[in-house]
């Protein structure tokens, strides 16, 4: 949940005349979540958002679970992956999911998407590991960079263009639920609070409202039910003069996460950052280790009992784990314990800090790595505790 924003003209009261220069009326829009209980924004049209063209037929747009990959400690090497297909969706390879959650890579070889894109499954976060460059949506125009969270609510309508030069990796989760702030740091009102790790001065909203007016053809892909579905209007969905209210597309960094230490080694949940059905996202920074006389800084063995753990390298040397990448996925699944290599904790003990970077994530169902994932699997490392 964001706080409250609003861009551009409205009217001083919901759901009464607001008139165009020609007198015709603006067309309001109500995005609602949870019916109408959830959190919502209010948007004004230029034109109907309803004015459909044409409809063409639809595509498939899913991912199967490998069936034969059965219960074992995995480690995807996506390390040299450089483009994994031709544009924003094309290249989306979703790697392993359940039925609260599906994580991949995206590394389009097309850096500006010449259509629009709209997920109406589910809310996305997108992470930034390589690139920069601008999102567009009705909402306005986002600045997004590299070690960037986009959080863009469902049935928004974006898409985005990268900067040409330079390397392009992006980490891609869909949620089937909201993806929020965590609830424990936010006071009653929803303001986060004083000890939480960010604040909303770290959440960046879209900054400029990009008005088209003009009449055209705009194809607007949308998902659903495992479908793309070709939607074509007779105007830019970017048609809005204004908006205000909580729903809306927002970036947060991970370097501006502040960690959160103690004497003894912290338990994952410090570093949590985003909550959803399911599942909870976590980052892992720059920070200094425990600080007891004694302390072991390397984590303990841990057996989940009720969750599968993913933890995705995106920069820095990651001192419990040897074999391990930049854009390494590790995925450590309930029912097994798991813990640091041989050697790493003894080799872990007085050192003063880290400077990883991690993104984890955290389900509450099993996991299921998909058939694309299996062109990365390292067949030799659920033994590699074995020194």
């Amino acid at each position: 949940m964001a706080y409250y924003h609003r861009m551009g003209k409205i009217p001083p009261k919901r759901h009464t005349q607001f008139r165009q220069p020609d007198g015709s009326l603006y067309k309001e829009e109500l995005v609602s979540s949870k019916g109408f209980s959830g959190i919502y924004s209010n948007l004004y049209h230029i034109h109907n958002p309803n004015e459909v063209t044409s409809i063409g037929e639809p595509k498939p747009f899913k991912w199967e679970p490998a069936k034969d990959h059965g219960l074992k400690q995995t480690h995807l090497k996506t390390t040299g992956v450089q483009t994994t297909g031709e544009d924003y969706l094309s290249a989306r390879r979703i790697l392993m999911m359940n039925s609260d959650v599906m994580m991949g890579i995206c590394s389009p070889k097309q850096r500006k998407m010449d259509y629009f894109f709209k997920n109406a499954d589910g809310d996305e976060l997108i992470y930034i590991h390589d690139g920069n460059g601008l999102m567009y949506s009705q909402f306005g125009v986002l600045e997004v960079k590299k070690g960037d969270y986009i959080v863009i609510p469902r049935t928004t309508i974006y898409r985005f263009e990268f900067d040409e030069e330079g390397p392009l990796r992006l980490l891609v989760i869909e949620a089937k639920g909201p993806i929020e702030t965590v609830k424990r740091y936010r006071n009653e009102i929803g303001q986060l609070l004083e000890h939480s790790p960010y604040c909303e001065r770290d959440i960046r909203p879209p900054h400029e409202l990009k008005v088209e007016e003009e009449k055209g053809e705009y194809l607007v892909q949308i998902k659903k039910q495992d479908m793309l579905h070709q939607y074509h209007y007779g105007h830019s969905p970017m048609d809005i003069v204004g908006w205000d209210g909580y729903l809306y597309p927002y970036a947060l960094s991970i370097y501006d996460f502040e960690p959160i230490t103690g004497r003894i080694h912290q338990p994952p949940p410090v570093h949590q950052t985003f909550q959803a059905w399911g599942f909870v996202i976590c980052s892992f920074v720059p920070r200094l280790f425990d600080y007891h006389p004694l302390a072991i800084p390397a984590p303990y063995n841990h057996s989940n009992i009720d969750s599968d753990e993913v933890l995705y390298y995106a920069e820095g040397e990651f001192m419990s784990r040897r074999g391990i990448d930049r854009g390494s996925f590790t995925i450590h699944m309930g029912g097994l314990p798991h813990g640091p290599h041989p050697g790493t904790v003894e080799k872990s003990i007085g050192a003063k800090s880290t400077e990883e970077y991690a993104v984890m994530l955290d389900t509450f169902k099993s996991l299921y790595i998909t058939t694309d994932a299996l062109d990365f699997v390292d067949e030799n490392y659920p033994m590699s505790w074995t020194d």
